[in-house]
């Protein structure tokens, strides 16, 4: 940093100052344009990388027409889903030197619009679409809106492109898991049957059975609510049959955690007598259950670093595949 400049910020007129340039070839240099010899370029970035120089956004809007921010519209109202999606749209942007405007619109049309509607007004380069179900759309149509839009974890149209995560793909992974780990006879404890994530994640399981040579338990897929109440009450269900269960897959991590407590009601010792695996990796449950509870992560963040890079390319012009884009889930072994 130049003497004149001591605990202010970096400007161009110092990268340039520094690089034996004028600011006019340190601004191309730097924009990546205007022609140059490679090792003036080169130099240049250099030196602003040493400087610590920092493009000022609003500059950049005037000369490029853009405000360097993106809008992320949700019906998540409790940021289960939408926090990680956007902490990895946070991360997918920061080098872009891109800022993220988060509104929450819950399920009503008329306060989707008029958070839409600001963020048109802020000039916002795109929208991200996010939410808690992949099956339902948000509260509003962004046919119409000037910007590109890119879908997560909702419901999306053919001709856009929708980032959600392999569901069929994380069930496979659930039960592989347990079946290696000697487990025959396995149980799945799931959500409500309606949802689409319930029902690829029940047709996963049973395929993955028949596909390991296992047959489907009598009980077949217990469908339920997404809570620990019904965990437990499905465990009083399995044990009323007189082959029980040695390995239970469970649809999200709170069934799982009721499951894990109805067992040690029982004396069960888990993992073993019955292991159990969760979906969704929600830490604040998964890691205080007893034991600390082996699950699938569906990469939310990821999916959100995904979004916001994909948006970046769509405002820069680029050509993308529409459609639906499937990222695949992990699993995360604790001691379950």
């Amino acid at each position: 940093m130049t003497d004149a400049n001591v605990g202010g910020r970096v400007t161009i007129y110092d990268v340039a100052s520094k690089a034996g340039v004028s600011t006019a070839t340190a601004s191309k240099a730097l924009n990546d344009t205007g022609r140059m010899a490679a090792e003036t370029r080169a130099r240049i970035r250099r030196v602003a990388e040493e400087l610590g120089f920092r493009p000022n956004a609003l500059a950049r809007s005037l000369t490029s027409k853009r405000s360097f921010t993106v809008g992320l519209l949700t019906d998540d109202i409790y940021g289960r889903f939408t926090l990680p999606v956007m902490a990895g749209v946070s991360e997918g942007l920061i080098d872009q030197g891109v800022s993220v405007f988060l509104c929450s619109v819950g399920g009503d049309p008329a306060l989707a619009r008029i958070h839409l509607d600001a963020m048109l007004d802020k000039q916002v380069d795109g929208i991200i679409a996010t939410g808690k179900r992949v099956d339902r759309p948000l509260p509003i149509d962004f046919s119409a809106v000037p910007v590109p839009v890119v879908y997560v974890l909702t419901e999306g149209p053919a001709e856009a492109i929708t980032l959600v995560p392999d569901e069929r793909q994380g069930a496979r992974e659930a039960v592989r898991h347990l079946i290696q780990r000697g487990c025959r006879r396995i149980a799945h404890i799931t959500g409500p049957e309606h949802f689409l994530v319930v029902r690829e994640r029940a047709l996963s399981y049973r395929q993955t059975l028949e596909a390991a040579g296992l047959k489907v338990p009598a009980a077949d897929v217990l469908y339920g609510t997404w809570s620990e109440h019904w965990g437990h009450e499905a465990v009083a269900r399995l044990w009323s049959f007189d082959e029980r269960p040695d390995g239970i897959f469970c649809g999200n991590d709170q069934i799982a955690r009721g499951v894990m407590d109805a067992l040690r009601e029982r004396g069960v010792a888990i993992p073993h007598d019955v292991a159990v695996v969760g979906f969704d990796n929600w830490e604040i449950v998964a890691e205080e259950t007893r034991p600390p509870l082996t699950t699938i992560d569906m990469n939310l963040k990821e999916l959100g670093r995904q979004a916001g890079l994909t948006l970046v390319r769509l405002v820069n012009g680029e050509e993308i595949e529409k459609g639906l884009l499937q990222l695949p889930c992990k699993l995360v072994v604790r001691s379950s």
